[in-house]
């Protein structure tokens, strides 16, 4: 059996990529993709810490995060394509008004 901790580092390591990625990058879409990193590393340890304690409440909570996810990827997509026929730019510095 694996031990929770290689679970933990990796899950870990793949919140830190998509931290760096969010505050790195200014293009919305990959901005997007690297929020669903972040959430999937926190499924990982979710569904890790469930496995350790022999119960199932971290993978359900991890089914309705996934729900959750891609609701908030589905609306993300709309709101970026939504400002590029508005606006024509998709890099959050050339945005610079919002209004309706």
């Amino acid at each position: 059996m694996i031990p929770l901790y290689y679970y933990l580092i990796l899950s870990s390591v793949i919140f830190s990529i998509g931290l760096v990625g969010f505050i790195i990058r200014r293009d919305l879409i990959v901005m997007l993709m690297c929020l669903e990193l972040m959430f999937n590393a926190v499924n990982i340890s979710f569904v890790a810490f469930s496995c350790y304690n022999g119960s199932l409440t971290g993978q359900v909570f991890t089914l309705f995060s996934i729900g959750v996810a891609a609701s908030e990827a589905a609306i993300g997509l709309a709101i970026v394509l939504a400002l590029f026929r508005n606006i024509s730019a998709v890099h959050t510095d050339e945005i610079t008004q919002l209004r309706g």
